[in-house]
């Protein structure tokens, strides 16, 4: 137990927030948060299966099981994968948002039969990046440094767009000559790979939207699914509740004030123990010191059976050096990760 900023922190508090979640639900509730703190970003992956399947299987198969998830996004099909894995072990499957839930998280939201949305609930578009090796480099990095940049589905459609509708190109030979400029800039393979994720991630947006609704609703299924992944054009743009319930169709449900005050507190207590709101800086860690251990938590997969912790252990040096042409010797540091992985506690 820790306190920040007047605010008790403590796993039995959060077990407590849960099991008050889950009283009223009539259900049973695992969370999982991936944090974005800047510096200690984490994101939905494939390595968490293992650890959920534990969760699920000591909670056992039940009517009613709550997903409770903070997160920016994270890989695809893992996002597919959790859906499935969650839908072995329920009937009825609901997510609960009480902030960001971007992307990937947006996605698993659509394989649920009901999503209860914070009033500060935020959905985004699924449309992905991608990396790959033939991604072009990023402009303005030292020599020496191969940081390549991710390539997104609506940045390309744009520019093809610019030239197909705004630039008026309708010949064959210029919209030839408008898609040899791009791939002049960015490989074909990594090209074909952005077309080949869009695609994709249209179609699991639509199986799991068919784990819950109707044959009957073929068309709604698909609408919803073009505006997540084609009509929205910005990866950034945010989807409120209302409009999550009231524009794009989603089945939002509402619920009673003392239930929304609760999922808040307990979001509050992930965002205390990851320090979400705090961006990571090696001079503020070490303060007045020069050298200094830490463990940074940077996701938790956490139910009233058991909690897992993503940390990393990291040895922070604070040094000097010179550099050419320079007389004065410049602060800087050296960081080096000790452990990192997921924990039990």
């Amino acid at each position: 137990m820790y306190k920040k900023g007047g605010l008790i922190l403590s796993k039995e508090n959060r077990l407590r927030l849960i099991r008050t979640i889950e009283e009223q639900r009539k259900s049973k509730l695992v969370c999982y948060i991936t944090g974005d703190r800047k510096g200690y970003e984490t994101r939905i992956a494939t390595d968490v299966f293992s650890i959920m399947f534990e969760h699920l299987s000591k909670i056992g198969t039940r009517q009613l099981l709550d997903l409770f998830i903070y997160s920016t996004g994270g890989i695809t099909i893992a996002g597919w994968g959790l859906v499935n894995l969650i839908r072995e072990f329920c009937e009825k499957f609901c997510v609960i948002i009480p902030f960001k839930a971007y992307s990937c998280a947006t996605l698993i939201a659509l394989g649920a039969n009901e999503i209860i949305m914070g009033k500060l609930g935020q959905l985004s578009p699924i449309d992905p990046s991608t990396m790959s090796p033939y991604n072009p480099p990023a402009p303005g990095q030292p020599a020496g440094t191969t940081n390549l940049l991710p390539v997104n589905v609506e940045d390309v459609l744009g520019y093809l767009d610019l030239g197909i509708q705004r630039a008026n190109l309708r010949e064959d030979a210029s919209l030839a000559r408008v898609f040899q400029s791009l791939s002049d800039k960015v490989h074909p393979l990594a090209l074909g790979a952005v077309y080949r994720a869009r695609e994709q991630t249209g179609i699991l947006a639509r199986k799991l939207l068919k784990t819950h609704m109707s044959p009957e609703a073929e068309r709604e299924i698909d609408r919803i699914a073009s505006v997540l992944s084609r009509e929205l054009f910005s990866h950034d743009y945010l989807i409120s509740r209302k409009e999550a319930q009231n524009v794009i169709g989603l089945k939002v449900i509402d619920i009673p004030s003392s239930l929304e005050e609760t999922i808040w507190q307990l979001y509050k207590e992930y965002e205390g123990i990851l320090e979400l709101g705090k961006a990571y800086h090696p001079a503020t860690f070490l303060g007045n010191e020069n050298e200094k251990i830490g463990v940074f938590r940077r996701a938790v997969i956490e139910s009233t059976e058991r909690t897992d912790i993503f940390k990393t252990e990291k040895e922070v040096k604070r040094i000097t050096r010179t550099q050419p042409g320079i007389p004065i010797p410049v602060e800087g540091f050296q960081e080096r990760v000790i452990k990192e992985g997921w924990e039990q506690e």
